[in-house]
């Protein structure tokens, strides 16, 4: 019986194979899944989930975010980081609480157990980037990391002017 072909190997034949030249942001969008895939796959031997990670990553960085700030950080919708923090809070993440100053807001802190988790998922975001890096001339990945931050950039000001009704 033949093995089924994994996901990112069905994407790779359909780049080299079906569509070569396809749109630019196909590649990027199935260049993420497959970047995503292999760290969901990590993070789950450690029981934490990808939507999880997001959250995560952005408080180790900036503790005491509001909600608000948390949900645009992460680029989600409020209803989506409530849900997720409601969750990381069962699960001993993070703690959610109002301040003194502002006691309209909603601010969500790490426990010592979500600071802790850092050292064990960090190193397996790594090991998925050296994978994917793999064999590359650090010229290349120079280049690569310039293209997408000049897209990241233009797409940006496209947003801007799009918001102020011009092309």
């Amino acid at each position: 019986m033949k093995k089924p072909e994994r996901v990112t190997e069905t994407i790779l034949n359909h780049w080299r194979e079906a569509v070569p030249n396809d749109r630019l942001a196909h590649l990027v969008k199935d260049a993420t899944r497959g970047l995503t895939r292999a760290l969901q796959s990590r993070l789950a031997t450690e029981g934490v989930s990808f939507g999880h990670w997001v959250f995560l990553r952005i408080l180790w960085e900036k503790d005491g975010l509001t909600q608000r700030e948390l949900s645009l950080e992460a680029g989600l919708m409020e209803p989506t980081t409530f849900s997720a923090l409601v969750a990381m809070e069962k699960l001993g993440y993070v703690t959610r609480r109002k301040l003194p100053h502002s006691r309209k807001n909603v601010y969500v802190f790490l426990t010592e157990q979500g600071r802790a988790l850092k050292a064990k998922l960090v190193p397996m975001a790594e090991e998925v980037n050296r994978i994917a890096i793999a064999g590359l001339p650090a010229s290349e990945i120079a280049t690569t990391r310039r293209v997408l931050l000049t897209m990241i950039e233009h797409l940006a000001r496209d947003e801007a002017a799009q918001d102020q009704g011009g092309n």
